[in-house]
């Protein structure tokens, strides 16, 4: 099971690179959540963001409901890809796009 800790959080979508990690403010979730637990709790928080952290509970990244979408939308989309999945892939397209 996924423990989830709820803060308060602005309404509405928020682009990744205007949260901030290290802010302990929004809903907190861990890597291992799925896609779709991750996007009902959004709904549900009527947030537009969620703040992931690592095992050890430290904040390593943020995760927006459009991104989530997207992969959710995918065609390779099952119900076992976790929130890391998106990030690893969002890292992924950033260090191809770096690298042209």
């Amino acid at each position: 099971m996924t423990l989830v800790q709820m803060r308060p959080c602005s309404v509405g979508p928020a682009p990744a690179a205007l949260v901030d990690p290290g802010d302990p403010s929004g809903p907190q979730v861990r890597d291992d959540m799925t896609v779709e637990v991750a996007l009902a709790l959004m709904a549900s928080a009527r947030v537009g963001c969620l703040l992931v952290c690592d095992e050890d509970d430290q904040h390593t990244d943020s995760v927006t409901e459009a991104q989530l979408a997207v992969v959710r939308d995918g065609s390779a989309y099952t119900d076992r890809v976790r929130v890391r999945d998106v990030l690893d892939l969002r890292r992924a397209q950033g260090a191809l796009a770096l690298s042209f």
